[in-house]
């Protein structure tokens, strides 16, 4: 087997365009005459020739509440690294002003909801909107109290 002797498998169909009549793509190029679509550059995108175009026949779908989502969310081990960095002092009371005031949670909260992901070794008592199942356990477990507000 020598270079010279090896045969290419890749077939010549590429018709080159507006190369003259006989190259059966001459003259228009197979584009049509005149008209918008006959000359270079032009793209019409989601036009369908005066019909109402699909994207504004189809219904609007979705919907963005402009309600503020006004609940802050925090974990027991968050508030467990606070204490143990002398943040919140142990037996005393926690409320969303107070995680407000040591900047554990923003300003533009209204109420607060405690979850209890991790786990807390000291006795606090909480003044707090929502608590959840596992947090309040925890919290009864270790010695602390927690108040709802409504």
């Amino acid at each position: 087997m020598k270079l010279n002797s090896l045969k290419s498998n890749r077939k010549q169909n590429v018709k080159r365009l507006g190369r003259g009549i006989g190259s059966g793509k001459g003259k228009t190029s197979g584009r049509g005459h005149k008209g918008q679509k006959s000359r270079s550059g032009v793209a019409i995108k989601s036009f369908e020739g005066g019909q109402m175009p699909l994207y504004r026949r189809l219904p609007k779908r979705g919907f963005k509440s402009i309600k503020v989502n006004d609940l802050a969310y925090i974990n027991l081990s968050k508030l467990q690294i606070a204490i143990n960095n002398k943040k919140i002092l142990p037996n005393s009371k926690i409320n969303l002003k107070s995680l407000q005031k040591i900047k554990l949670i923003n300003n533009k909260y209204k109420k607060l909801k405690l979850l209890g992901t991790g786990e807390i070794k000291e006795k606090i008592d909480f003044e707090i909107n929502f608590v959840s199942n596992s947090a309040k356990e925890k919290i009864e477990k270790s010695g602390g109290k927690i108040t709802l507000i409504k």
